[in-house]
């Protein structure tokens, strides 16, 4: 489709704070590629050229006015390029007409979304039409979901490899990381909770892990929700913010793959903080820890400094027993901080990723469903991720 339409990439919330991060991450890696071509989009045109200014970004990048409530600039813009990376959220909130148009025009999609419900409920409403007009829809291609869902891919890899069989039971694992979550996240959780206390029907795709798919397996999961002491790993884990997002999507990856991971698969998340008492204590507080929810979280808009970025980092491991009796285990590392530097440089490959590395044929995906291991590749040799065997 990229040889088809004028861009291959359009950056939509180019000057919100995620937004800017991802049109540097372009400028500096492919502003002098003429092979991609991308534009910058948002509702102020002003803001978007000094944005180009302060960047250096070649006035022959163009500046596209589109306001998310706006149809009719939504559907001329997403008429001009092959895949909208869209960084304004809550996606419950500001997104739904923005991916209606790229369903009606067959434009790939690509966004950071963490409202299992509101994909929920997208894929139940636009599925069938974006098969029809060949739209491809990837949420979750940030922290959420990306290092989860192709870890998990990854891993499943080396057990067929190593035994000829997958993993039932796989753990995820944040052994360390370092960095905020966005103000995005934080906004989103808040839309979710509220929409969530005015219809059931909401707290009911929160709380079911096979929300995402069509229902087919219903295999109860793992309880992610207190700390506990792992024998297997020899430490305390604390519940994992993320994984109410992580695990619906690797439960959906698992269902678009036509169940390759197994109808039994088993998945959870959590963080480990540590053997013996120490361990234990942080375990308790992580869990009690509901800051990202409460008034002095982050806000929309703000974000770390530079040095803050430049310095923070992730590393999570994703460990299971194989049909052998063997434990496999293998890491996926990012060089940036989780929230910003590193979503940041993962979107924008993913929407690279759509546009010039697969053929999909029309629907909604995960990461992992979507890219698998083209988008791997992509990101370890341009996104400073590692995917590494350990065991």
């Amino acid at each position: 489709m990229s040889n088809e339409r004028e861009f291959d990439v359009v950056i939509f919330g180019a000057t919100g704070f995620t937004g800017q991060l991802v049109a540097e991450y372009f400028q500096a890696q492919y502003g002098s590629d003429s092979s991609v071509k991308w534009a910058v989009a948002g509702r102020n045109e002003a803001k978007l050229n000094k944005l180009k200014q302060e960047l250096g970004i070649s006035d022959s990048v163009a500046s596209i006015v589109a306001d998310g409530d706006d149809a009719e600039a939504l559907d001329a813009m997403t008429k001009r390029t092959a895949v909208v990376l869209t960084t304004v959220g809550p996606y419950q909130i500001y997104g739904e007409k923005l991916l209606s148009a790229c369903v009606d025009n067959g434009t790939g999609y690509t966004d950071l979304c963490g409202e299992p419900a509101w994909m929920h409920q997208m894929i139940k409403k636009y599925e069938a039409k974006a098969k029809e007009t060949g739209a491809n829809i990837v949420f979750s291609c940030g922290f959420d979901s990306v290092p989860f869902d192709l870890g998990v891919h990854y891993l499943q890899a080396h057990a067929k490899k190593q035994t000829g069989d997958v993993i039932e039971y796989v753990k995820g694992r944040v052994r360390k990381m370092q960095g905020t979550f966005s103000g995005g996240t934080a906004a989103s959780l808040k839309a979710t909770m509220a929409a969530a206390h005015k219809d059931k029907s909401v707290m009911a795709a929160l709380v079911n892990p096979h929300s995402l798919t069509d229902g087919a397996s219903n295999q109860p999961q793992p309880d992610g929700n207190k700390p506990y002491f792992d024998e297997q790993l020899g430490t305390w884990v604390a519940p994992f913010i993320m994984a109410a997002i992580n695990t619906k999507n690797v439960h959906r990856s698992n269902y678009l793959a036509e169940y390759a991971y197994g109808k039994n698969f088993q998945y959870d998340e959590m963080m480990m903080t540590g053997p013996g008492e120490k361990g234990e204590a942080m375990a308790n507080h992580v869990a009690k820890d509901k800051s990202l929810a409460s008034d002095d979280g982050p806000k929309p808009g703000e974000g770390p400094s530079k040095e803050e970025r430049e310095n923070g980092f992730y590393d999570v491991m994703f460990v299971g027993t194989a049909t052998n009796g063997d434990m496999l285990a293998i890491s996926v590392k990012g060089d940036k901080d989780p929230g910003y530097g590193s979503t940041s440089k993962m979107i924008s490959e993913s929407a690279l990723c759509l546009c010039k590395d697969v053929n999909l044929q029309g629907g909604f995906f995960t990461p992992a469903a979507a890219f698998g291991d083209k988008l791997i590749s992509r990101l370890e040799e341009k996104a400073g991720l590692t995917f590494a065997i350990e065991k």
